[in-house]
């Protein structure tokens, strides 16, 4: 089956219930699972003229160090083996899809497992969405695990 999951996790609701589901899968196929965090600070370079850039950049590390924590812990509970990475986009021309399938690579990941907001029509036209990026582009299975919010509308 799979020996090595990499999940893509970030503190948000459907990402802890990505952790939930790479836990069970890790646990079915006795894989280890590779979770990565990753910072995007160039995300929010239009309004770099009103934050610290290297201020950001400690804050979101920080964030990223307790997501990871948690993870780690979670899966130890079910007596997965875990490793944890935090990644940086590298330019303003980087998004988080890029840097996951470059680790999913790196890592040698058999299947990639990542939480989904559901967004749909304007709003995912605006605000993009990294899952369907990375399916785009993904050299291995791509599982999304939507929130709860979209899976009780119905939405597909």
């Amino acid at each position: 089956m799979y020996s090595k999951i990499l999940l893509a996790i970030d503190g948000s609701d459907p990402s802890r219930r990505a952790l939930d589901e790479a836990c069970r899968v890790a646990v079915l196929s006795g894989a280890r699972v590779h979770a990565v965090y990753v910072v995007d600070k160039w995300g929010l370079s239009p309004y770099a003229g009103y934050y610290d850039p290297e201020a950001l950049g400690r804050v979101l590390h920080a964030d990223g160090h307790g997501v990871l924590h948690s993870a780690r812990e979670v899966l130890a509970k079910q007596g997965v083996e875990c490793d944890t990475e935090i990644d940086e986009t590298h330019d303003r021309s980087d998004d988080v899809a890029h840097c996951l399938q470059r680790c999913a690579q790196r890592q040698g990941a058999e299947l990639v497992v990542m939480g989904t907001h559901g967004k749909r029509g304007l709003r995912k036209a605006i605000l993009g969405s990294v899952a369907e990026r990375l399916l785009h582009m993904a050299t291995c299975p791509v599982l999304l695990v939507r929130s709860d919010a979209s899976s009780e509308t119905g939405r597909v």
